[in-house]
């Protein structure tokens, strides 16, 4: 009767024993699969071991092991789906979703998506203009030169091109406002209507700042500060609607046919342009000494009544020894890609260059460069042209 007992128990504690095993080796199979599929042949190769281990000692009491599951190791933040994202890269080529997973201390953490969203395309990238080729491979979709003194020709591609100009609106609102001959003693304060409403782009210039009409040209024309621009508008003998009509008349007077503004700072794209117009401009502009002055210097201090900020010319080639520069002006939107006009010494020769819808943070700079290095080389006067015509106006 013992003996009989005996073998039931034996019996049922095998088959205890057996279904043990079985359940830790499908636990290690799972969990090596969930944790890291390339692993989990090895791990299935343990859980066998381990089970003809507990096989052999079947006497004892049968224990399952503590299984940990433990995440595969990575970085803090494993970047997925990303793509380059250099400055210089063209805009239209930087459409991506980036997202983040974040597992500190080898935990899961929560999944953070963070949505990339591109600069707008430019005019000049919706009008084809950045495949017009040229012999430089300029970044810029635009770019004129010519001889200041002989109006001359020097570099042409797709000057006739009708496009946004961002802040390069501002010089003629230093033209609009030494012709209303205001004194530029005067105080101007900054107030929410100088605010910009159309991109809510921020400034350093506090809503309550107050400048003169002089300080607040000044820092409109080297740092491109765009509530001194929209303040200095609205400061004007008849307000903002009058300065404006004053713009567009001085275009006129200087026959740019091409040419409207729709505000004093160039934050809107209605503002525009051709390159053949902005070297009419540039011309007229350098006529000021105020403004060539304003416009080339390195920095400036202003203190607008609680505190003193320090301003920087927006322009790196200021900055360069090598370029000898009598006036400038840089802008920006998306609409209108980088931006630059200048009025420079090459080789002794006064030469105005236009840069517009250019791609890439230093692009503008760089193909100033390579222009500069292509009239070091010119010899007689030798036109380069990639001009699409009146056709490629948008």
């Amino acid at each position: 009767m013992k003996t009989e007992m005996f073998s039931s128990l034996k019996v049922v504690h095998g088959v205890a024993v057996r279904s043990a095993l079985s359940i830790a080796v499908s636990i290690a199979v799972a969990t090596s699969f969930a944790a890291a599929p390339a692993e989990a042949l090895a791990k299935t190769a343990t859980a066998t071991k381990t089970a003809k281990k507990s096989t052999a000692q079947a006497e004892k009491p049968a224990r399952v092991a503590k299984t940990t599951l433990k995440a595969p190791k990575a970085a803090k933040a494993a970047k997925v789906a990303a793509t380059d994202d250099d400055d210089d890269a063209p805009r239209a080529s930087r459409k991506r979703r980036v997202s983040y997973r974040m597992e500190p201390h080898a935990r899961r953490g929560a999944v953070h998506a963070v949505a990339f969203q591109p600069r707008a395309t430019s005019v000049g990238q919706a009008f084809g203009l950045h495949d017009t080729p040229d012999s430089l491979a300029l970044r810029s979709s635009v770019a004129y030169v010519v001889d200041q003194n002989t109006s001359e020709t020097l570099f042409d591609k797709n000057s006739r091109a009708v496009v946004p100009i961002a802040s390069i609106t501002k010089l003629m609102t230093a033209m609009v406002v030494l012709d209303s001959h205001m004194p530029l003693t005067d105080e101007i304060s900054v107030t929410d209507e100088d605010r910009d409403y159309e991109k809510f782009t921020g400034s350093r210039l506090a809503v309550g700042s107050e400048l003169n009409r002089e300080d607040m040209l000044h820092i409109a024309l080297m740092a491109s500060e765009n509530r001194a621009a929209a303040a200095l508008s609205r400061y004007y003998p008849g307000g903002r609607p009058a300065f404006i009509a004053a713009m567009n008349a001085k275009a006129k007077s200087l026959g740019m046919t091409d040419t409207h503004f729709e505000n004093s700072t160039g934050l809107t794209s209605q503002n525009v342009s051709s390159a053949r117009d902005l070297v009419k401009m540039v011309n007229a502009a350098y006529q000021y000494p105020l403004i060539r002055k304003f416009s080339t210097d390195r920095s400036y201090d202003v203190f607008t009544g609680k505190r003193n900020i320090a301003y920087n010319s927006t322009n790196a080639l200021i900055r360069n020894a090598s370029w000898d520069i009598g006036l400038q002006k840089t802008g920006f939107i998306n609409e209108a890609g980088e931006c630059l006009v200048m009025q420079a010494n090459v080789n002794g020769r006064p030469v105005v260059i236009v840069l517009l819808d250019s791609y890439g943070k230093y692009s503008r700079f760089a193909d100033a460069g390579r222009l500069r290095s292509f009239l070091d080389t010119l010899g007689e006067p030798h036109i380069m042209s990639a001009d699409m015509g009146s056709g490629a106006n948008p």
